[in-house]
Formats: C-alpha cells, structure tokens, sequence
C-alpha cells in the first residue's frame, strides 16, 4: 500500500515530541478534545445536504505538503453495483459528506496528514490498490461479480482494510453475508469484535459499541432511548474478518449508521452531541488510526 507509511501524529504546535506509544495517545487525545459549540462553529454551522454522485464541498478547504503524498492518509470510498438506486441501498450512501467531513476532522483536530480531497473508485479500478483503507456504505442491495470477488480478496490480502457501514436488519445482513463475505473469504469467519478490540479504544475508549441512526430517525425518537432503525436491528454489530496474523482486514458496522454521523453532524445540535461528538467521530477516528498502525 503506497500511503501506509510513518504517521504524523504530533502535535500540529511546536511541542516536544512524544516518546513512547502511550505518550502519543496522550498527546493525540489532548488534540482531539474539543468542546461541542467550539466543533460546530468552527465547522460553520451545518451542512447543505445535497445528494447524489456529484462531488461538492461543504468543508474548509486545505492543502497537503507534496512530500507528504504518499504518506499521508486518504479517504477512500469503493462504488458497487446495486439493485436499487436509492440512498441506504447504493454506493453514494452518506457521499460526499461523510467522507468530506470525517477527512476534515482528522486535519482539524488532529496532526496526522489528510488527503484533502476523498477518492472514490470501483472494484475493479487498479489505483484501489494503492489504499490501505476504503469504504463501503449502504449494501443491503450490492450485487458483485466472480472478477470483483477475487480483486476484493486481492485488495485485503495484500494490506487493505475495508470497513462496512449502514445496512439494518437479519434480512440485509444475510444478503451481504451471502453475497460478499462466503464468496470473497469461503474458509474464513467473521467473528463479532469485543470492546476489548483497538477499534475501540486505540485513541478513544468506548465504554459500549454505539448504535447511531440516521439524523431523520434520531430527531423523530429523541428522548425514547430507541436508537435502532428496524424492529430486529436493536443490537449493533462490528463484525470483522482478519488476516493468518490477526490484522483485521473488514470490519462490518451492522445494525448502525457511522457515515451518517459525520454527514449529518452540522444539520442539528442535538445530533451533533449524542451521536457525531459522543460516537461517530471518536470510532472514526479510532479505525483509521487502527488502520495506519497495523
């Protein structure tokens, strides 16, 4: 993978650097603590939520240090094919926002090197490869071919890491399971992740695996304490698949909606506390810096 490389996670600020790996977290988690009103003022108060597969921009803008190309990290979200063409059941689900917003985050609030602008490729496309991370979003629909299979396997045996998000429901996890999971890795099991795992407490630890709806469902049952999207989705899953050396290669978020948790984060304040501060952002965060590091 031609990103993974040496983390800049230093303190953006001339201070002496850390000098051990629990020094590191330390410094890291001082940068990323921030208060909630600073967070949405800085981000300039919502989002125009505008969907589809046209790229467009809501954030502050950056540039990345060209020697820092290659080194740096870069969001990257993988287009399938679907049987349904609509938001929660195709490719574009969450996009460009999520990808836009989780991408700034990490520049802001952080001193590791962000790719500016998110990248989007299909399966099949050769630079997939030179990724150590990407993004599948909204799948209870995907459909892939036998070639797509085999380049999915090739892309996380050879160091990638996919992560799956937002799709609800036994009837949904099964189709995925069926379609993508027994054909790219037929000998392999997915195993359920304890919250013992560093995706959940590498930089951020999570007391409980989140549950995070859609903005729409959250606003409509605030203050009820129902979370979860459809009647058998009240559990949150994070399934993952590892490599013979116990890297973790797919980790499946089931029965939860991260993406739009950081999409959504500037639509209402409420949302932004409970779900994008309190959840989204400090899983976010952990999985990338799970996926830089391993």
């Amino acid at each position: 993978m031609a990103q993974r490389g040496l983390i800049h996670m230093v303190m953006k600020r001339k201070r002496a650097h850390p000098k051990s790996a629990l020094d590191l977290l330390v410094f890291v988690l001082a940068i990323l603590l921030i208060s909630p009103e600073g967070a949405a003022q800085e981000f300039g108060g919502g989002s125009q939520r505008r969907r589809g597969t046209e790229y467009y921009r809501n954030t502050p803008e950056w540039e990345l240090d060209p020697k820092f190309e290659n080194d740096c990290f870069t969001f990257v979200r993988i287009m399938y094919r679907s049987t349904a063409n609509r938001s929660s059941s195709a490719w574009w689900t969450d996009y460009p926002d999520a990808d836009n917003n989780l991408s700034w985050r990490l520049h802001q609030l952080t001193a590791m090197k962000v790719a500016p602008i998110p990248k989007k490729f299909e399966i099949m496309d050769d630079e997939l490869l030179k990724y150590p991370f990407a993004f599948m979003s909204g799948v209870p629909r995907i459909v892939v071919s036998d070639e797509e299979v085999d380049r999915l396997r090739k892309y996380m045996l050879g160091g990638g890491f996919i992560m799956v998000d937002d799709f609800w429901g036994e009837a949904n996890w099964e189709h995925f399971e069926n379609e993508v999971l027994n054909r790219v890795f037929p000998t392999r099991k997915w195993e359920e992740l304890a919250i013992e795992h560093p995706i959940f407490n590498i930089v951020f630890p999570l007391k409980e695996k989140p549950q995070i709806p859609n903005v729409g469902w959250a606003m409509r049952n605030r203050d009820t304490g129902i979370t979860w999207e459809v009647p058998d989705g009240d559990t949150p899953h994070y399934r993952g698949i590892t490599d013979d050396k116990g890297r973790l290669m797919m980790l499946i978020c089931h029965n939860t909606d991260l993406g739009d948790g950081w999409e959504e984060e500037g639509t209402d304040p409420y949302y932004f506390t409970e779900f994008s501060e309190k959840k989204a952002y400090p899983l976010g965060i952990n999985i990338v810096f799970y996926v830089m590091t391993h």
